[in-house]
């Protein structure tokens, strides 16, 4: 698709839409998630069956909280390998066209992504720079340096399950634009677009196929 619409107000929900769909890598309100008790409950039946979860969320100063769940049946260390491949999200990630890793310290990683997103006959690309931290096989916290967003922060949690046989993987981010956007257009395209996000990561993550990273 080559056409794009040239006016600011319609390209700054093009730009929401890329980025609410793509998925960067858990601040500290997530910690809860690590504790949730291994009974199933109703949303966790739903998650054996392979399905995700997303929910949306209005907070404070326009900014959007978006939460997801899925559960994959890969031990930790794979999902693992899976959200830290920076290099290659590009290749399975839906709406990331190019992604990698910047620098790595040791303590904390600073990677990219650009994104790309459509809307009938309209698309855009969008970049971000982020800086990473976390704990190995627990958690990945992200923070936007510079990009699109005035407020952009979130990670994930992996919660081992059975015995290493599976794993709860757990989002949650704050989304905020910056620049003028209607909170319905970030929730729609979440809505839309995030399942599948996830997905593409169970899907990564169970398959035989993934290289083992050093």
């Amino acid at each position: 698709m080559k056409l794009c619409y040239k006016t600011r107000s319609f390209g700054i929900m093009l730009v929401v839409m890329v980025f609410c769909s793509l998925l960067f890598y858990p601040p500290t309100v997530l910690s809860a998630a690590a504790n949730i008790s291994d009974t199933l409950s109703a949303e966790r039946m739903v998650l054996m069956k392979g399905e995700p979860i997303v929910i949306l969320s209005s907070l404070d100063d326009g900014v959007t909280g978006v939460t997801g769940k899925i559960y994959i049946a890969a031990p930790p260390k794979k999902v693992w390998e899976v959200l830290t491949d920076y290099n290659h999200h590009k290749n399975f990630i839906p709406n990331i066209i190019d992604s990698g890793l910047i620098a790595d310290n040791g303590v904390e990683q600073v990677m990219f992504q650009t994104g790309k997103s459509k809307i009938f006959i309209f698309q855009m690309k969008v970049y971000a720079k982020l800086k990473i931290t976390g704990e190995y096989l627990k958690h990945l916290d992200f923070q936007q340096i510079s990009g699109d967003f005035k407020v952009y922060k979130g990670g994930w949690i992996l919660e081992n399950y059975h015995e290493g046989k599976g794993t709860f993987l757990f989002y949650k981010a704050e989304v905020k634009p910056d620049f003028f956007a209607p909170s319905f257009i970030v929730r729609h395209v979440q809505r839309h677009d995030f399942p599948a996000v996830l997905s593409a990561m169970k899907a990564k993550a169970e398959s035989t196929s993934l290289p083992v990273l050093k």
